[in-house]
């Protein structure tokens, strides 16, 4: 079969006169190009079961972990080491082993409650829920991204919008749903071709403005599951800035009681 310029009524050629669908088949022939090529790519996988992949990639019935979060701001770098433990989508306590300035300084959350224990002046505070997107200890993160309130399969629509390349995945965006309380009214993102691992999300804030880049990387197996285990925050308006979550263990689907989040389990570590 002949390829043909709409019109023209004379079969396409190459520079030479040759027509082009016998250059075509013989670059095929050659191996220059693959049968592959000419077809359509992979097809987009289901986006609910990504949604669901995304949401769940981190929570368990129960988890331990250590981990390790580096501030990083223009001529000063910090880094806090603490322990973590979730039970359940409702339950996180949070505690900070060093540095010696700052351990024992712990947050808890218990369903829609959050609450920060301050050794230093030994005092409980609970956080209101219009504070849930405030810094968390001074980072790029928010007190909901330490908590997971928010979920990606509630909270946003999302469609698939094509392929990325670099890095190679695919892309969806997700809209707010109406009624959404939250600082993002979208998010674009890529995950992966093997396991749909998140590798890099672009937070928009409520004006439509991007506001930061999450990427994911250092894919390791821990306790059981193939997780990036560094995940570095960018926001784009703060020139020097970033912060990077490094998870150093965890333990998933772990037995870890209701006592273990309690207020006076919180204020127990002064």
């Amino acid at each position: 079969m002949r390829i043909f310029i709409r019109g023209s009524g004379r079969a396409a050629r190459g520079r030479a006169g040759v027509p082009l669908c016998w250059i075509v088949g013989l670059l095929i022939a050659l191996g220059v190009l693959s049968g592959a090529s000419l077809h359509a790519g992979p097809a987009p996988p289901d986006v609910n079961a990504v949604l669901a992949k995304l949401d769940d990639l981190y929570k368990s019935s129960g988890s331990i972990g250590r981990v390790e979060m580096t501030v990083v701001r223009p001529g000063s770098t910090r880094t806090l080491v603490m322990r973590v433990w979730t039970r359940g989508e409702d339950r996180a306590l949070i505690i900070i082993d060093s540095p010696a300035r700052e351990a024992g300084t712990a947050t808890l959350r218990v369903g829609q409650n959050l609450w920060n224990y301050l050794p230093r002046i030994a005092r409980t505070i609970r956080i209101p829920p219009s504070a849930m997107l405030s810094p968390w200890m001074g980072s790029d993160f928010t007190n909901d991204d330490l908590v997971q309130e928010s979920s990606y399969r509630e909270d946003y629509s999302a469609r698939i919008t094509g392929r990325s390349t670099n890095p190679a995945g695919w892309q969806l965006r997700l809209d707010a749903k109406p009624g959404t309380v939250g600082l993002w009214r979208r998010i674009d993102l890529v995950v992966s071709d093997d396991g749909w691992l998140p590798l890099v999300e672009r937070h928009y804030d409520r004006r439509g403005d991007l506001a930061r880049v999450m990427r994911f990387d250092q894919v390791r197996t821990m306790g059981g599951r193939r997780i990036p285990t560094r995940v570095t925050v960018t926001p784009v308006d703060k020139q020097g800035h970033r912060t990077v979550m490094r998870y150093l263990e965890m333990q998933f689907n772990a037995n870890v009681p209701e006592s273990t989040f309690s207020l006076q389990r919180l204020e127990r570590n002064r």
